[in-house]
């Protein structure tokens, strides 16, 4: 009798000890899924600057194996070290379509500079928004 309510006490406090744990790991998840989708969120649409380059636009690429991103090179001196790299995002088709047809001529960037970055958005943290050739 005694052993029966002790086996008793023991499932439900059993019960009672998976039902909080249940709650507490449901809660734990939600807090790191909400925290994931804050930091995606924030590197993707918050801008840590704006500006502007300009220089001679030396290469303007579609690279990569798994996710296919613009890439590009402007010279803004004689040395090797001035060079500004930059990305493109696909949904950017007017900009893409100017800098391949600007290759080799002088151009001016108009960027915004993410926190970082994706795979799938570029290599860089400075993606161009507007280009226009100089002369």
């Amino acid at each position: 009798m005694i052993y029966t309510i002790l086996l008793s006490n023991y499932y439900m406090y059993l019960y009672t000890y998976f039902n909080i744990m249940k709650k507490v790991g449901f809660s734990i998840l939600a807090i790191v899924i909400l925290l994931i989708t804050i930091y995606i969120s924030g590197i993707y649409y918050i801008t840590y600057s704006k500006g502007f380059r300009a220089g001679e636009l030396i290469k303007f690429s579609n690279k990569g194996l798994l996710f296919k991103t613009w890439e590009g090179q402007i010279s803004q001196g004689v040395s090797e070290a001035q060079v500004f790299k930059f990305s493109v995002e696909d949904r950017e088709e007017e900009v893409i379509q100017k800098l391949i047809d600007y290759q080799g001529k002088d151009v001016k960037l108009t960027y915004k500079e993410r926190f970082g970055t994706f795979p799938w958005l570029g290599d860089t943290k400075y993606f161009i928004i507007e280009v226009s050739k100089t002369e």
